[in-house]
């Protein structure tokens, strides 16, 4: 599974570290190479997440592997009244904490660091819980779902955004020639980080997806699992419920 794909091949760290070390190592050039890799298709996605959530209508949501903010920051579109956007590497974090600053949402968003398999919060805590391209990062996805089961209300909602594989020709050729060597490329010629763009490339080649991730869902506990893949495929999203 995923958690045996790791961005640095020779080091010593487990996934986590190194995951936490190549999100640092990218956070001030994220943004905008993520426009760029996902054509802004990424925004739309975003947004059908915020109005899957905002028929809710959440007091509290948090938001796992926030990044740089950009889904929490979207998320006040729902008229909750506390954001919480949580990741494990500070590096986003930061680029998040001046994106909020400079919209003014302060003192509805709040950013902190934090290990999603193991979340400071206690049982029953939000209404809504939130993960965009971060999944896949966990590096016990089993371990990291039930943590999410847990700190989620009774009845409330969690909504995971996450990349997939087309499974119609010519999507699936397509997408298989995008992520093998033209977004490595990308990586290449405008991160300092060769390794990441790679990683991100071969993690989702590997991701379970579709009805895979909805059995582990269940198994967990979830209820009314549903997934919708967007954009031929390229990205899904899913919808779960605690009963």
């Amino acid at each position: 599974m995923s958690s045996k794909v790791t961005p640095y091949k020779d080091s010593d760290l487990n996934k986590k570290q190194q995951v936490t070390q190549m999100f640092d190592n990218i956070s001030k050039e994220y943004d905008g190479l993520n426009r760029v890799i996902s054509f802004g298709i990424d925004i739309k996605w975003r947004n059908k997440v915020v109005d899957i959530v905002s028929e809710t209508k959440p007091e509290r949501i948090l938001d796992i592997a926030t990044g740089t903010g950009d889904l929490a920051i979207s998320l006040t579109k729902t008229n909750a009244k506390e954001i919480i956007g949580l990741d494990i590497s500070d590096g986003m974090l930061e680029v998040g904490r001046q994106k909020v600053k400079q919209k003014n949402l302060d003192r509805l968003i709040t950013m902190v660091i934090g290990d999603s398999e193991n979340l400071p919060f206690e049982d029953h805590s939000f209404d809504a819980i939130t993960v965009a391209f971060g999944v896949r990062n966990f590096e016990t996805l089993e371990k990291g779902l039930s943590e999410i089961f847990r700190v989620l209300k009774p009845n409330g909602i969690f909504v995971i955004l996450e990349t997939s594989i087309p499974t119609k020709t010519p999507y699936k050729q397509g997408y298989k020639l995008y992520s093998k060597y033209i977004l490595p490329t990308i990586g290449r010629l405008f991160s300092n980080d060769q390794s990441a763009y790679a990683y991100l490339s071969e993690s989702a080649s590997v991701f379970p997806y579709g009805e895979v991730l909805n059995n582990i869902l269940r198994k967990i506990g979830f209820i009314n699992v549903k997934d919708n893949p967007q954009t031929f495929g390229v990205a899904t999203i899913y919808s779960a419920t605690k009963g």
